[in-house]
This record gives C-alpha cells, structure tokens and sequence, in this order.
C-alpha cells in the first residue's frame, strides 16, 4: 500500500509539474496568436506522445521480467531522478534560476512577437509549431517518468491515476486561469519530485540486485528521509559560499 500512495504521488507531482509547463507554452501561443493554432499544435503533439507511449511501455517490459527488469526501471528513475535534485538544489541554493512556468509564459510571448501572424484564414505555423515543440518535450518525459514507474509489476495502476488526477488539475487550471500561477513553488516541487524518483529508483536498483530491504516498501520512507536529508544538506553547502559572494 505505502508503494502504491507513493507511486500515484511521484507521478502525480512529476507529470504535474511537466504538463505545468506546457500548459504555459500552450497559453502564450493562444493569447499572443490564435488559440485554434495553439491547440491544433498542442493536438498534434499529444498524438505524438500517445504514439511513444504506446511503443515504450510494451517494449520496456518485453525486455526483460523480475530482477533485470527492476534494476533497468531503477537505472530510468535513479537518471531522470538525480537530473531533477540536482537542478532543484542548485535553484535552491540561488546558484541557477528559480523554475517558473509563469517566465516561460513570458518568454514564448517575447519569442513569437518578431512573428508577423498570417491573414485569417490562413495557418499560423510559427505558433502550432512552438505549441507542438513545447508540448513534445514535456510530453515525452512525462511518457518515459510514467512508464518507469508502471513498469514494475503491480505499478501500472497508480501510476495511470497519478498521471491521470495530474491532467485534470493541470487542464482545470488552465481553462480557470488561462495564464500560469505565479505563486507555485515549482522549485520546491520539483526537488521534492527529484528525491521521489531517486528513491524510487534506489529501491528497485537495490531489489533487481538481490537486496532484501528492511521493513519491506516501508524502505522507500527511510531511504526517501536520507536522500532528502543528503539534498538538504548540499543546499546548504552550496547556498553559503553563493551569500558570501553576494555580500
């Protein structure tokens, strides 16, 4: 059960965050162009997307079944997992820029304003093209966190409904809002994702390999506690010389 809770979280937070970004890609498209070549964009890299989905989860578990297949799920999380703590500890630390799906709003508006938009009628292809790169990019990743996470036998099932209550927040928001919310702490989240798939990814490496974890999935708390103390600690590091150099 503690398995199951936080295999449907990580997905959750992880496609959260992702599909966050997109949406703000989406949004500055249609706001700043034409909302019908901002979706038609968007339509056509989920497609996409659905398309890699529907090749990796298959051809991930086709390769191999119990121990090999736990340490290759492991290998996939621990890499996407230590990417994201190790962005999120440097934003944490002020050595990189905090992460905003709100500047990435900005920054789509800024690039496609030397953009003429077409006579109507007529497809703008500048902004599909932006909403399909940037929905791609966040999609795929999404497809390959998820499939990591449902890959291990009984993991499927959360991470669907992670994934799934991630998309209705996210396209909730977005039809309320129609612009990104500043006030979300997605650097925060983001190392929070990071330690989630560190230890996710530590765990299975650990099970594929033979070991035999104390107190069973309830290992994925104790190990989750030490990767966060671990991160913790090196935001702290690295966050004094950053305040001395500023002083």
């Amino acid at each position: 059960m503690v398995q199951w809770i936080l295999t449907a979280l990580g997905a959750t937070a992880a496609a959260g965050l992702e599909l966050l970004e997109a949406l703000a890609i989406i949004l500055a498209v249609g706001a700043s162009r034409r909302w019908r070549d901002a979706l038609l964009g968007a339509g056509a890299a989920v497609v996409a997307c659905l398309a890699v989905a529907a090749a990796v989860g298959p051809a991930l578990l086709a390769q191999a079944s119990g121990d090999p297949l736990r340490v290759i799920v492991g290998v996939l999380l621990l890499l996407f997992g230590l990417e994201w703590l190790r962005k999120g500890v440097l934003r944490l630390a002020g050595r990189r820029a905090r992460s905003s799906s709100a500047a990435e709003y900005d920054e789509t508006r800024s690039e496609l304003e030397d953009d003429p938009l077409p006579p109507p009628g007529r497809p703008d292809w500048a902004g599909r093209i932006v909403a399909f790169k940037g929905v791609l990019l966040e999609g795929i990743e999404v497809v390959l966190i998820v499939s990591a996470l449902g890959a291990r036998p009984g993991g499927l099932a959360p991470a669907l409904v992670g994934t799934a209550v991630a998309l209705v927040l996210v396209v909730g928001l977005g039809v309320w809002a129609r612009r990104p919310l500043s006030r979300v702490p997605e650097t925060e989240l983001k190392c929070g994702v990071g330690v989630v798939l560190t230890t996710f990814g530590t765990f299975f490496c650990a099970e594929g390999l033979g070991v035999d974890w104390p107190g069973g999935d309830l290992a994925l708390l104790y190990v989750g506690a030490v990767v966060a103390a671990v991160a913790a600690v090196q935001v702290a590091a690295l966050a004094r010389p950053a305040a001395r150099v500023k002083a």
